[in-house]
């Protein structure tokens, strides 16, 4: 076993529960099982909720400087004495603050990139349902501001553009994370290309629980597993399948804020075969999985990694999903899954229509696709990329000391 560590872990969780939360938790437990010390900093947005707008403004000046969570970081890195820091989510309870009790005692910084909050007020690269790249490299993101992309409020949105603005200007970003995480090789180009320093972001991908044997069977659905939100791709996923001829089923798992849209949707076009379950534990995630033929995952943003994927593949399951950054990545085409063009229902309905009448094509992509989880998503292989990035951290922190 590696000489145990103890590790801060710091985490502002959602008000709705997704899935940087449920990545936190896995990385946590699988830390703790090998022998480290955690200690937990967390806030949670919740404490947010039903707040006077004066408090929620109050919340959105300290993303920029949590003077809060700096205290109680300052006391518990006395008390705990941590070998290094793991940063998650910081928006907006915690914020840059955060690193600098760290630097300041000495405790190297490990930043996750979740998501492009940093590059991008809305976190997606999304607006109006399509790429946008209007605020990247930018000193100041002020067309997401005069759209108020966060959260559909400008005043919102201004918070986090400040945020970034500051801390760039303040190189905090250069200077007071030792080293980020990328969740995939496209992702990191993007952080790059927003001014992130490439010296400084490692990728490590995240990883899927897998149960002790794939999928058997030629699967009797196709299935979408994830948040129910603009995008996630829904609204291509249903025109798809209000096209198609053949009426191949499909289930849908997940809650978000399209559930009732989406019910309603299926109601009134009489779309029998589409059927909309909900939220399911993960456990219950897998058997559904190892039921189903072959998952879709429509999404039209640039995603930092594809845990559905992920968890796809630990299933055995062949993946069709848009040709676009972190999916033409985890996926082959004809080899693991396939790939379809983005925003195209056509093609994902011929794709989907192939996908189902040939099985046997798509058990051999099935095996491939178990064989990449264990070549690149496991759990073991996890543990030991976050062993090595903490001794970078270590080592990176100890040079610019």
């Amino acid at each position: 076993m590696d000489d145990p560590l103890t590790i801060l872990v710091v985490h502002n969780a959602y008000q709705q529960r997704g899935g940087e939360d449920a990545v936190v938790a896995a990385e946590t437990r699988i830390l703790e099982e090998h022998g480290h010390h955690i200690v937990r900093y967390e806030r949670s947005s919740n404490d947010l909720r039903d707040r006077n707008p004066l408090v929620l403004l109050s919340a959105g000046i300290e993303s920029t400087w949590a003077s809060q969570s700096a205290r109680e970081m300052k006391a518990l890195i006395a008390k705990e004495k941590p070998d290094v820091a793991h940063f998650h989510n910081i928006v907006p309870l915690i914020s840059p603050a955060g690193y600098y009790a760290c630097h300041a005692a000495g405790v190297p910084v490990v930043q996750t990139l979740h998501n492009y909050r940093l590059l991008c007020p809305a976190a997606t690269f999304l607006h109006q349902g399509r790429v946008c790249e209007d605020c990247l490299g930018r000193s100041v993101a002020w067309p997401g501001v005069a759209r108020g992309c966060y959260r559909r409020s400008r005043p919102a949105t201004a918070a986090l553009a400040m945020m970034a603005a500051v801390h760039r200007a303040l190189a905090t970003w250069q200077t007071r994370v030792d080293l980020y995480i990328a969740l995939s090789h496209f992702s990191r180009r993007k952080f790059i290309e927003g001014g992130l320093p490439a010296d400084r972001i490692v990728v490590k991908p995240n990883f899927a629980i897998a149960d002790s044997s794939p999928k058997s069977g030629a699967g009797e659905y196709a299935l979408f597993v994830g948040r129910l939100s603009e995008e996630k791709g829904l609204d291509l996923l249903l025109s798809a399948f209000r096209s198609m001829a053949m009426r191949v089923p499909l289930r849908i798992v997940g809650v978000g804020p399209l559930f009732k849209t989406l019910s309603r949707e299926i109601e009134g076009r009489s779309l029998s075969h589409v059927e909309l379950i909900g939220h399911r534990t993960a456990e219950e995630v897998r058997g559904i999985m190892r039921g189903a033929r072959f998952l879709i995952f429509p999404s039209t943003c640039f995603e930092t990694f594809g845990l559905a994927i992920a968890e796809a593949f630990a299933c055995g399951l062949p993946v069709i999903a848009t040709r676009l950054g972190v999916m033409e990545e985890m996926i082959e085409d004809g080899a693991t899954g396939l790939l379809f063009e983005l925003g195209n229902a056509v093609d994902l309905a011929t794709k989907v229509e192939w996908a189902w009448t040939h099985p046997e094509e798509m058990a051999v992509m099935g095996r491939a696709s178990r064989a990449e989880y264990e070549a690149k998503y496991t759990p073991e292989r996890n543990y030991r990329r976050m062993v090595e990035i903490y001794a970078g951290a270590t080592r990176q922190a100890a040079s610019s000391s």
